[in-house]
C-alpha cells in the first residue's frame, strides 16, 4: 500500500476551522486520528510536508494576521520538515511543492486534513493529474455543511462522502487511518 518514496501531507489543520464562521462540521474524531497518523509516520522516519492556508480573503479566519491561521496544537512542522504555504485550494499552485517532491523522487502522497471538499480534494486532483499516486485518509479529513443555491443544507457527512467517492473513482485511493498505521507497523 505504501510506496517506499511516499510523503505524508496534512492539509490546513489550523485553528480557524474551530471558528463558528464555517458552520457545523462532521468527523469530530478527525484531529485525534490525524495526530496518531502523524506520530506513527514520524516514528517510522518518513517525510512529512505540512500545508498551511494563508487566505487572501478579507473576512477569512485563515488570514495570516489572524489567530486562526496558526496550526492546531500538535500539528505543524517539526525541525527538518517541509512547510508549504498556499493562498489557493491546491497545495501545488503557486508553491514549489511539485519541484520539491520531484527532487526527492516522491512517488506517492498520503493526504488528509481540512476540508474534504475544498483544499484536500483540490490538492488530490492536481497531484493525481501531475502523476503522483495519491492516498486520501478518509477518517482524518473533515468538512462542513454547505448551502445550495436555493438555501437547502447539504449535511457535512454527505459532502464528505460524495467527495471521497469522487476522488476514489478517478484521482486517488481512499483509505482509513488503521490501514496506514498497519502498513507502517
Amino acid at each position: 500500500m505504501l510506496a517506499s518514496k511516499s510523503v505524508l501531507m496534512p492539509i490546513d489543520i489550523q485553528q480557524a476551522f474551530d471558528d463558528p464562521f464555517w458552520g457545523r462540521r462532521n468527523n469530530p474524531e478527525m484531529e485525534r486520528k490525524a495526530l496518531a497518523l502523524i506520530a506513527a509516520w514520524r516514528g517510522a522516519g518518513r517525510p512529512v510536508v505540512n500545508v498551511k492556508h494563508n487566505s487572501v480573503e478579507a473576512n477569512s479566519p485563515l488570514r495570516p494576521e489572524r489567530r486562526g491561521n496558526a496550526f492546531k496544537p500538535g500539528f505543524g512542522p517539526r525541525d527538518g520538515e517541509a512547510l508549504v504555504e498556499k493562498t489557493v485550494n491546491a497545495a501545488f499552485i503557486g508553491t514549489g511543492l511539485e519541484a520539491d517532491l520531484r527532487k526527492e523522487e516522491i512517488e506517492q502522497i498520503v493526504v488528509f486534513g481540512f476540508t474534504t471538499d475544498k483544499c484536500v480534494s483540490t490538492t488530490v486532483r492536481v497531484g493525481s493529474n501531475l502523476g503522483f499516486e495519491v492516498l486520501v485518509v478518509a477518517d482524518a479529513c473533515a468538512t462542513f455543511d454547505l448551502k445550495t443555491r436555493d438555501r437547502q443544507t447539504i449535511p457535512a457527512e454527505v459532502v464528505h462522502r460524495v467527495h471521497l467517492t469522487t476522488l476514489n473513482t478517478e484521482f486517488a485511493r481512499v483509505v482509513d487511518s488503521p490501514a496506514i498505521l498497519s502498513a507502517l507497523g
